[in-house]
């Protein structure tokens, strides 16, 4: 690590604790340059990458987190779910992105997992999204949807 006193690339950790409920590693440093010495802090996370999307009309682009905040509250908009639900099943998600291992994924595939979550959230906010994900073009494609929600035991 270079030092951002002086550019030296000869420093030595002096100290290594864990940070953020163990997600970085917080690192004392002390330049090693003659003259210099100053102390330094780094931290460390691990770089997690998400797999680029394949939209319907085949081009690709990055997966975009806000993108999909955005969409999920706007389904969860008036709705009685807490911040840290919603944060939860956004973590959820890339999780579950992230171990498919693969470089792209269909955006088909985030839509249907998206779902899944909004269903284990609120069922207003999962028909919210689901007839705007799903194209519904009439009440009896809302009605079907219903049904099949009332058949279907709860999810937790």
């Amino acid at each position: 690590m270079h030092c951002p006193f002086c550019g030296a690339n000869d420093t030595k950790v002096i100290d290594s604790r864990l940070v953020a409920e163990g997600d970085q590693v917080r690192r004392r440093r002390e330049c090693l340059a003659s003259g210099c010495g100053e102390r330094f802090t780094t931290f460390e996370t691990a770089e997690l990458v998400l797999p680029r999307l394949i939209k319907s009309d085949g081009s690709r682009q990055p997966f975009d987190e806000e993108k999909l905040r955005a969409g999920m509250q706007r389904a969860l908009e008036k709705r009685p779910v807490s911040v840290e639900r919603l944060e939860a099943a956004l973590a959820h998600i890339k999780h579950k992105l992230r171990a498919t291992g693969e470089r792209e994924v269909k955006s088909l595939v985030v839509g249907e997992l998206v779902m899944g979550e909004l269903q284990k959230l609120d069922e207003v906010a999962y028909i919210r999204f689901a007839s705007v994900y799903r194209r519904f073009q009439d009440l009896n494609e809302f009605r079907e949807e219903i049904d099949r929600l009332a058949r279907e035991p709860a999810k937790e």
